[in-house]
Formats: structure tokens, C-alpha cells, sequence
């Protein structure tokens, strides 16, 4: 198949996702379209949001649409690493058998993952970048497509650990949830206050996904979208010359070269779904608040003043 009819049928098929996904999510359509970015960019999606917003049930819901398997691990400060990718028993011959863990699916949701101390956060680093897992000096290559969706509730502190910069940035997006708007609310509570028996179709396949994942990967890219890219990451950082003086004055931090490719990847992704085939600066602007608002850290000034990171990505955007 050629990559233009290739990529017609990736748009078809998503539209499919996303309609069988709204049999069981109301709304929430931009962050169903941004996990399906993170899907498409071979990468991974943080959730943030309040309990009780179906964020657990829309990565169900999307891994059902999928057709992949899909794995859940209740991250709890007790967790420990081999929880979550295995461990080496003895059989009744006294050989060593690795029994693998729940990392070994294609989507593995890590729900609360802020609640489990840096050494089992950790454990997930080597199978978010590295696509395999290390155990007693042996690599165990992870099934192909793989993505971690994890989520946070923003709200309790106690009993957490924040994530380290070096495991957020593993992630695509950071995507906020917000509440459901009125119509949207009513909506969800009379779906879910009657009997239902509502079942969700696998619409692509595990091959279909790699085949799209490889069209992404091959989308032609314009120097000067590139150059956008970069130039918008470097405005991130404090010390940079292209700095503005509202990222002198508010932040500590700016993203890393890894923000640049990761809009770059989610721009290929975002214009093929939307019929183009190469991406223009309209669709890394699309993109850039998900990818960029973990990625940069405010100092002690922007946080006393409540300037949020969203405002000064949306101000150095321009």
C-alpha cells in the first residue's frame, strides 16, 4: 500500500476510534486525540486530573477500540519493582524461571503512579525507553506497540512521591483533565445510572498500528517547522539567548532537546489526522501545551505571582 492511501486509511480508522471510544467517554475529546497522538509517536501520556474524571476508563476504553492488551498496576507506596516487571523463581527441577510481570503488555496503565517511591518509579524508565526489561543480567524485549499511560491526581500530596524530571520527560504529553461542562455532565450521569450493556469494537489492530506508527515516521518535515521547534524549546530555557524576559523572570528550568523531537513527532501525527501530509507551524503550535508544560519549572517568583506554565507557552507561541 502506498503511503498516501496508507495514510487515508489512518484517518479513517481514527475517526472510527474516536467514535466507538464516545460510546463510553463523554467529552474529553482533545485528550482522547492528544493519547492517540502519544499511540501514533510510539511515546507516552501522563494524565493529570481530580478523582472521578474517567481517566482509567478512557485508557480501558481506548486499549478495548485498540485492540490491544491492556495491563493496570495500582501504584501504592508499598509497590516494588518486581511488581511491575517480573521476578525469577525456582521451579520444581531448581532451575531459574522468570515469570514476567504486568509490564509485559502493549498498554500499561499506571494508575497513580506518584504514590510509589522514586525506586519503583524507576523500574518503569528502562521499559518506557528502552522498549525491553533488565533482570539477573538477561534482556526481555517488551511486545511491539508498548506505551505506558499513566495518571496523578493533583490534588493529595500526602503519601506522594513527585515524579523526577528524568521519568517525566520519558512522557509525550502531560494532558490535564478538567470537569465535564454542564451538558457533558448530565450526559454522564444518565448513561451511567442505567442498565447499559454498551460493547466496544476493535477497530485497528496491533499490525495496523505499526504500519502507522512507520507512515509517522516517514512524513517529510520543512526546515523552517523544524526550525520553529527548536527555536520554541530554546525559548524555554532561563539562559538561552532567545529567552524572552518573562521566562527570565518566572522559570528555573526549560525543556530538553527531547521536547523538540516530541513536537515534531506529535505535528506529524496531528496533520496526517487531519489530512496533510507534512506537517506546518499551525500543527506544532496544536500540540506544544501538552508537550512543553512538564517539561519546564517554575521558579519561586512564578509561583508566588500564580503565572501558570501554560500562559507563558501560549505567550512565547506569540
Amino acid at each position: 500500500m502506498s503511503d498516501v492511501a496508507l495514510a487515508k486509511e489512518l484517518q479513517k480508522k481514527i475517526t472510527d476510534l474516536k467514535t466507538e471510544v464516545s460510546k463510553i467517554i463523554v467529552g474529553q475529546d482533545q485528550i482522547i486525540h492528544q493519547i492517540i497522538l502519544s499511540v501514533l509517536g510510539n511515546s507516552h501520556a501522563l494524565l493529570i486530573g481530580v478523582p472521578g474524571l474517567a481517566k482509567t476508563l478512557m485508557v480501558h476504553t481506548i486499549a478495548q477500540a485498540l485492540g490491544l492488551d491492556f495491563k493496570r498496576i495500582q501504584f501504592t507506596p508499598d509497590l516494588m519493582p518486581s511488581d511491575i516487571l517480573g521476578t525469577e523463581i525456582l521451579d520444581e527441577n531448581r532451575h531459574f524461571k522468570f515469570i514476567k510481570g504486568p509490564v509485559f503488555t502493549n498498554i500499561l496503565l499506571a494508575d497513580e503512579i506518584n504514590r510509589t517511591p522514586p525506586k519503583t518509579q524507576a523500574a518503569l524508565l528502562e521499559a518506557m525507553q528502552e522498549k525491553q526489561v533488565s533482570i539477573a543480567n538477561k534482556n526481555f524485549e517488551l511486545d511491539q506497540p508498548f506505551f505506558v499511560l499513566a495518571t496523578q491526581n493533583p490534588i493529595e500530596q500526602e503519601g506522594t512521591y513527585p515524579l523526577p524530571e528524568a521519568q517525566l520527560d520519558r512522557f509525550m504529553f502531560a494532558l490535564k483533565l478538567d470537569y465535564p461542562d454542564f451538558e457533558e455532565e448530565i450526559s454522564v450521569v444518565k448513561n451511567t445510572t442505567i442498565a447499559r450493556d454498551i460493547k466496544v469494537n476493535p477497530v485497528i489492530n496491533k499490525e495496523q498500528i505499526l504500519a502507522y506508527q512507520a507512515l509517522v515516521h516517514r512524513v517529510p518535515v520543512a526546515d523552517n517547522v523544524i526550525e520553529y521547534a527548536v527555536r520554541l524549546v530554546r525559548k524555554t530555557r532561563p539562559k538561552s539567548e532567545l529567552a524572552p524576559e518573562i521566562v527570565k523572570k518566572y522559570l528555573d528550568w526549560g525543556a530538553g532537546p527531547r521536547a523538540s523531537q516530541n513536537l515534531i513527532r506529535a505535528a506529524k501525527a496531528h496533520a496526517l489526522i487531519n489530512g496533510k501530509f507534512s506537517p506546518d507551524i499551525e500543527d506544532v503550535q496544536a500540540i506544544a501545551i501538552g508537550i512543553l508544560r512538564h517539561r519546564i519549572l517554575l521558579n519561586y517568583k512564578g509561583e508566588a505571582e500564580g503565572v501558570s506554565v501554560e500562559q507563558i507557552i501560549e505567550e512565547l507561541m506569540a
